[in-house]
């Protein structure tokens, strides 16, 4: 029910298209790897594979990988930071009205700034297991110069390249210079695995 909700939601939209559906993980990602989608919309908790264990074989073994969007009952749940650090874009809460999810795909195909980062910043401030060093926080610090620094906080409070380059009074594409930069200096796919890792060594507090 819950996907042909999604289908039904998603397939009257004129700029997306739903290419293909799959009930469990261990389908998903072979059905991934033959369709080639631009987004996936995963459920955390599934049979056979779950959605994190899933998200890590689609995007660990497909050449130019989907983004994916986890999708969950319970908003503060475990499972959906555990995706989120698996390489995960963002997610969406299973009782979202509809706008809220056209507009989540959208948002997460264009890539210009986080899904729900007050959503993500609570996660990560309940579930980090690990609190970062002075010393890990100040070598990403400095693999990173003035400016990008200056990004990687303003893109963790959720802040578009036109925001930001509002704040920093700069040009759009000097700032999506500078998001290119940190996410290449810091070895991930996009902002969220940018702003999850900042989290995760201390370098961003999600308190």
């Amino acid at each position: 029910m819950v996907r042909t909700a999604l289908r039904a939601i998603l397939g009257t939209e004129p700029d997306i298209e739903v290419v293909g559906e799959a009930a469990t993980g261990a389908q998903a990602v072979p059905l991934v790897r033959e369709l080639r989608p631009d987004i996936v919309l995963m459920d955390v908790r599934m049979p056979q594979i779950d959605g994190i264990r899933a998200t890590e074989c689609i995007l660990a073994g497909t050449d130019n990988p989907p983004r994916i969007i986890v999708l969950t009952t319970f908003e503060n749940d475990s499972y959906v930071y555990d995706a989120l650090r698996a390489g995960a874009s963002g997610f969406l809460l299973k009782r979202a009205h509809a706008d809220e999810l056209v507009q989540a795909v959208r948002l997460v195909a264009r890539t210009d700034t986080l899904l729900f980062p007050t959503a993500i910043r609570a996660l990560a401030h309940t579930h980090t297991d690990r609190q970062g060093s002075h010393a890990e926080a100040e070598r990403l610090r400095e693999r990173l110069s003035e400016r990008e620094v200056e990004v990687l906080h303003l893109m963790a409070q959720g802040l578009s390249n036109t925001e930001i380059a509002q704040r920093m009074a700069v040009g759009a594409a000097t700032v999506k210079t500078h998001v290119a930069g940190v996410l290449a200096k810091l070895g991930v796919r996009d902002r969220t695995q940018a702003v999850i890792a900042a989290y995760e060594c201390g370098f961003v507090s999600p308190g």
